[in-house]
């Protein structure tokens, strides 16, 4: 009983664990120019203040580099996405705007600075509505959970999804894979991959095409990754050292849980962590009815309002979460529930996390543990409807 507690609880984080995977990898910007110097000096990055002819661009994982424009500096607007320059417009140096990406190519100057050549410039506004359109490709045409089995030599990969909730992942040679580093929760960080690096007891998301019977998607990408997830409670914050100390209720250890500006924190309002603990509770696995299959959750599933529920009523719990309001390491009281996917540490050392979730206390304690185990395996991650960072 424990193994497949433990089991349902892995699989409940998968939901937060993939809320973060919607980030944009931009190939144009990833790209040496044609006939480029390997002593050229070149940043990627957001652009994160602007002064005069020096811009400053920070980045992704946190490194600034001051770059200076002149009046022979080529600078053009590139669509996200985009993997050529046969479609892109010439831009100024008064177009550009901080938040906007860009990446700039050049002669190495001092204390890490570059005199710009050239650079390629992706708009605040055109990322983020890109960002959209990815987020609601991953939810209509995704499927995600822990990996139960990989099948290298067929493609095949069986993810559960829920409680008795799988999925078969069919992958080709078409299919294009990634994978998260141990020591990284960023998406940019994510390296290309192949199957033979899933392992079972992963986390992992597909994007593809679902069969009619749901039982099956044939991917087109697919990202994975190992990561621990802790369910517990606060036994200590430290904002100075931007950390918590949590309890496991898993393992009965306390894990020391590091916040990042990348980690995504959510604060669950006590009506709506109540709504969900009902719905736990009239939930088939909350029974022990066995019988429900993908999309589970039959007439009793809570209603959300959004368009975006699963089938039966189940509602899109990724879609309930990033409605959720922001929190910060501020708003957790000791003896306060969370919920949280971080890195997959060594046993005793700091973890990082990738979401956060709070105000989970009705939940954890409305049912009996099998019940509160099944948090948000049950909530269908697909079903026909599936699919911030503060």
């Amino acid at each position: 009983m424990k193994t497949i507690k433990t089991m349902m609880i892995r699989t409940a984080f998968s939901i937060l664990l993939w809320l973060g995977v919607v980030a944009l990898a931009h190939p144009i910007l990833a790209q040496n120019a044609p006939g480029e110097s390997p002593n050229s000096a070149r940043a990627v990055g957001s652009i994160t203040g602007i002064s005069g002819s020096t811009v400053t661009l920070k980045s992704d994982s946190g490194v600034e580099t001051k770059i200076t424009v002149d009046d022979s500096t080529r600078i053009v607007k590139a669509a996200p996405g985009q993997r050529d320059l046969k479609d892109a417009t010439a831009l100024h140096l008064q177009d550009l705007q901080v938040g906007d990406r860009a990446l700039a190519r050049g002669k190495a100057g001092e204390n890490n600075s570059i005199v710009a050549a050239s650079m390629i410039v992706m708009k605040r506004s055109d990322v983020a509505t890109r960002q959209q359109q990815e987020m609601q490709e991953w939810q209509r045409r995704g499927a995600g959970g822990i990996v139960r089995a990989v099948e290298a030599a067929s493609g095949r990969i069986n993810v559960a999804t829920g409680a008795n909730q799988t999925v078969t992942v069919q992958t080709s040679g078409n299919t294009q894979f990634l994978r998260y580093p141990v020591d990284s929760v960023k998406f940019s960080d994510a390296k290309k991959s192949s199957i033979n690096e899933i392992k079972p007891g992963d986390q992992l998301r597909a994007r593809g095409t679902r069969s009619e019977d749901g039982q099956q998607l044939t991917a087109d990408a697919v990202i994975s990754g190992s990561f621990r997830n802790i369910a517990g409670t606060v036994n200590s914050v430290d904002a100075s050292a931007g950390s918590v100390t949590v309890m496991d209720l898993i393992t009965k250890k306390s894990a020391v849980v590091k916040i990042t500006p990348e980690t995504q924190m959510r604060k669950i309002p006590p009506e709506m962590a109540q709504r969900i603990a009902f719905f736990l509770k009239q939930s088939p696995a909350a029974s022990g009815d066995q019988s429900s299959g993908p999309g589970a959750g039959g007439g009793q599933g809570m209603r959300t309002g959004s368009p975006s529920e699963g089938q039966g009523g189940s509602p899109d719990f990724q879609q309930v979460i990033r409605r959720m309001p922001s929190a910060t390491l501020n708003d957790l009281q000791k003896g306060g529930a969370v919920m949280v996917v971080t890195t997959n540490g060594a046993p005793g050392e700091e973890v990082t996390a990738l979401t956060l979730l709070s105000g989970v206390e009705p939940i954890l304690t409305a049912a009996p543990t099998q019940t509160s185990a099944n948090l948000l395996s049950g909530w269908s991650m697909g079903g026909g409807g599936e699919g911030e960072n503060q």
